[in-house]
């Protein structure tokens, strides 16, 4: 009997490579290494929030208003990128370039208040030398606040990208991976913003 190979699945077949969706998947183990770091830094802070070693307190360093007024900041611009990638999915490249810009500005905004907290706790001698607590508390903010600046000038980025280049295949992987660490960013500040300067306010 001949062996009728027309009946039987193929099981190794040619595809064409997801390279959206590998690159996605790359970027989101590089994100685990952000993970690791600020788990370890919260941890620091559950250890090193009462140590003020005679200095100010949580309740004298921590505004909470500011910190409200930072997440609203924050989550405006994770809202207008959302938009933006919206206008992405349709093919809208202005709609996406000006979303972008948007998001851009407000979180700029994010990080010149972030910048007047700190310049303001400096200038009452509140520095990270003073105390375990200061220590952490200007290096977990101060790491988010970087990684906002760097997200801001990967907006700008995208923007020229965009502008010149269009909706292609690299673009577009480069703009989810934005939006992933864009996201990202609101999650860690969720937790900042209830361990810091909401336990913070209470001492």
């Amino acid at each position: 009997m001949a062996f009728d190979q027309t009946a039987t699945p193929r099981l190794f077949e040619e595809r064409t490579p997801d390279l959206i969706g590998n690159r996605t998947f790359g970027f989101w183990l590089y994100m685990l290494s952000d993970v690791i770091i600020y788990a370890a830094l919260f941890a620091a802070f559950s250890v090193l929030h009462t140590h003020y070693a005679g200095g100010p307190t949580s309740q004298q360093v921590v505004e909470p208003l500011h910190g409200f007024i930072d997440s609203v900041l924050l989550f405006s611009s994770v809202w207008l990128l959302g938009l933006g990638m919206r206008s992405m999915a349709v093919g809208e490249r202005a709609m996406l370039i000006a979303f972008m810009g948007l998001a851009a500005i407000v979180a700029l905004g994010f990080v010149g208040f972030e910048s007047y907290d700190f310049a303001h706790a400096l200038g009452k001698g509140e520095s990270p030398q003073r105390s375990g607590y200061l220590s952490i508390y200007f290096v977990l903010l101060g790491l988010h606040a970087l990684h906002i600046f760097v997200g801001i000038l990967w907006m700008l980025l995208m923007m020229v990208q965009v502008a010149f280049k269009g909706l292609t295949e690299p673009v577009v992987s480069r703009l989810l991976n934005l939006k992933i660490f864009w996201m990202f960013q609101s999650v860690i500040w969720v937790c900042v913003f209830v361990f810091v300067y909401l336990l913070g306010a209470v001492g």
